[in-house]
Parts: structure tokens; sequence; C-alpha cells
């Protein structure tokens, strides 16, 4: 499979009112998804009380909106091969609409859990296409910047939508969260509906031509790059809470604004990479995966220390600049699968999670600190740099991707 530039010029697309304007409706989207996503696991022991079960089996809800995320991208995709874009966003917004509505209504264990698992079914076909629509609206040279930028909407949610609802949460009731992302929803549908153009499907597309990107080596090759390249920021941040108040020495009451402080970072990073990406796209992903290899291992050994924990977990944040990146990738050696590669990224982001979550409870249980899942995270930066390096020697010796 030949890689290609998606977004040329002879492709560009013009938003009915101002490329501004549309870049909010997608960002939005990002923003309300990201914020829905992340906010219950600060809310876990309300949605627990709420729906009669235990902490511990109330992280199920977590795991099955994680489970959505990863068989709706790729069902969605294959089963919308020919739906003109922005008519694909709609239906994309009234399944999450569907997903929070029933999660704020839940009342019980079985029907939270089936709540959260619809509304992960859009997520990752929701940032795949978004990223496919911006760059149909800007030149070639552009389109890694654009695609961050639609990213934003996932880092914003981490600096003010979930501090925002969690709040929300615990002034009104965890159900008014769940409230207030639908009410989200609803006004990104109408920015979707005002702002974004028409952007046709491709009409030679269809179910086969998606699947063909699992035949491809690169395709698969990068999946696998993705799954792993976040899952030592995933160990992390899953644990994130005891780190800082038992080996930081933070109050408990800390934590919120040490978390936006990360998102700082990653809304940095997003901006960053995005600009890095357009000039050297495989040179980018290289540095953004080492820079995440480096800071993983700074965290496990200068988090002992307030100050240094602090600029570590921002500068941690930065990686998450590899997130455009590897969409542009995914992007690039898609050919014809452009929806389906695309939104697979947002699968491989979410094994990420949970692979990283498993790995830095398993160093935990097995004896390590709260601070040894840094260790965790750098051996998948080890193993995401191996990957990628294995991905690039691959397609070159195959004489079917030039240089970048």
């Amino acid at each position: 499979m030949t890689e290609h530039t998606y977004s040329g010029r002879q492709n560009q697309v013009k938003a009915p009112s101002g490329l501004l304007p549309a870049m909010l409706a997608l960002g939005a989207g990002g923003l309300c998804i990201g914020t829905g996503e992340f906010a219950p696991m600060s809310q876990l022991p309300d949605l627990a009380k709420g729906t009669g079960v235990s902490v511990p089996a109330a992280g199920a809800y977590i795991s099955a909106y994680a489970a959505g995320v990863v068989i709706g991208a790729p069902a969605i995709a294959l089963m919308t091969a020919r739906l003109p874009r922005k008519a694909l966003l709609l239906v994309l917004l009234v399944i999450a609409l569907i997903g929070y509505s029933l999660s704020a209504a839940a009342w019980s264990y079985p029907s939270m859990l089936s709540a959260r698992f619809i509304a992960g079914l859009p997520h990752g076909a929701w940032y795949g296409v978004a990223a496919i629509v911006a760059a149909s609206m800007v030149p070639a040279e552009q389109k890694a910047r654009y695609i961050g930028y639609v990213m934003l909407g996932l880092a914003v949610a981490n600096v003010a939508g979930v501090p925002l609802v969690t709040w929300t949460g615990q002034l009104l009731g965890w159900r008014m969260s769940f409230s207030v992302v639908t009410a989200g929803l609803v006004l990104t549908g109408i920015m979707v509906s005002l702002f974004i153009p028409a952007v046709p499907a491709d009409r030679k597309a269809s179910p086969l031509k998606e699947l063909s990107a699992l035949r491809s080596p690169q395709v698969l090759m990068t999946f696998a790059v993705a799954s792993v390249s976040f899952a030592g920021m995933f160990a992390v941040y899953s644990f994130i809470t005891p780190a800082l108040t038992e080996i930081s020495g933070f109050e408990l009451s800390s934590v919120p604004w040490i978390l936006v402080l990360w998102g700082a970072g990653m809304v940095m990073g997003n901006i960053i990479g995005g600009r890095l990406a357009d000039r050297a796209l495989i040179p980018a992903i290289y540095g953004m995966l080492f820079w995440n290899l480096v800071m993983l291992t700074l965290f496990a050994l200068l988090s002992p220390w307030k100050v240094t924990a602090l600029i570590t977990l921002f500068l941690l944040g930065n990686g998450f600049s590899l997130v455009p990146a590897l969409q542009s990738h995914m992007m690039n050696i898609a050919g014809d699968a452009q929806t389906l590669a695309s939104s697979l990224t947002h699968s491989a982001f979410n094994i990420s999670n949970a692979l990283g979550a498993a790995f830095g409870g398993l160093a935990i249980a097995s004896g390590g600190s709260w601070i040894s899942t840094g260790w965790v995270g750098a051996a998948f930066g080890v193993l995401a740099l191996v990957l990628m390096f294995l991905s690039v020697h691959m397609t070159r010796r195959s004489h079917s991707w030039p240089n970048q």
C-alpha cells in the first residue's frame, strides 16, 4: 500500500462560515467526548453508591466505555463507509447523546454498564472522522497542525472540562455531570450543522475497501505503536493520586489542580506536536516517543520532591504531541481506508489505557512504590520505539514509502 497525502489542495473544501468556526465545532465535540470519558473516573465512589455497587465493581464502568471505543471505532467505520462526513459526524453525536442521556438516567449496575458502553461507541470514530474533515479544509502541508487542533478538544477537557463537570457533580449530584455533557453534545450538534462544510464520502468507498487497511503491514504496525506508546502515560495517570499524596507529599485537595497542570502540558504539546509533524513527520514521531521515554523515567526518579514532580508532570503532558503525529501518519498510509484507519488510532489509544493500568497495577501489587509506574512506562516507551523502527524499516524496504 503506497503512502499518499490525504489532504491535497485538490481535495480542499471550504467551510461555510470560515475555518475557525468549523474547527471550534470539531474541537467542541472533542471537548465533550473527552470530558465524558475522564470525568467519571473522579466520581467512581458516587457512581458506585448511586447504582448500589462497590467502588471496585464500579471500575467496570470505565472498562465498559473503553470496550465501546475499541469495538465502535472499526464497526462504525465499516458500516458508514459511504456516508458523507458531515452526516456521519451528526450520527456520532446522536449516538453519544443517547449514551450520556442513559448514563444520567441509569438506575442500576447493568443499566450504567450499558449506557457507558453506548457512550463509548462513537468516541474513536468521532476523532477519526473529525481529523479527516479538518484535513480536507487545509493544504497538505498544514494537515498535521489542524489534526492537532481537533485533538486539542481532548486536551482542553483535562484542563477545564473534567474539573468543571466534577465540581458540578459534587455540587448537584453525579447525574448532573452527565447532563452537562449531554447539553454540550446538543450545542456541538448545532455548531456542526452550521459550520462544517459538506465533505462528500468517497463514492468508491466500501466496507471491503475499508477492511483493506487490515491487510497493510504498515497500518498494523502503526496500530501496534499507538497501542503501546501511551501505555506508560496511562500507567502513571491511573495511580497518580496516591503517587502525589503518598510519595510527593501533596495534600489530596491539591491533586485536581496538579492534573490541570498536566492538562496544560497536553494542550501545549498538542499544538507544538502538530507543527513539528508538518515539518518532518517521521523524525517528529521518533522524537516524541523518545521524549515520553525520558519523562517517564524522570517521573520515577524525581517524584519524591514536589517541585520536580510538578515540572515532570507538565513535561510528561507535553507527550500528548504524539497524538496528531500518529494520526497524520496513519492517514498517510491508509490508502482508500481512511475512516477505518483513522478511527483505529483511537481504539489503539484505549488499548494503551488498559495496558497501562494493568501493568502499572501489577508493578505496585508486586511490591513497587506508587511511582514505580514510571519504570513501567519507560519499558513501554522502549517497546514503542522498537516497533516504530521496525515499521519504518519494513516500509522502506518495500519501496512503498518515500522518505519524510
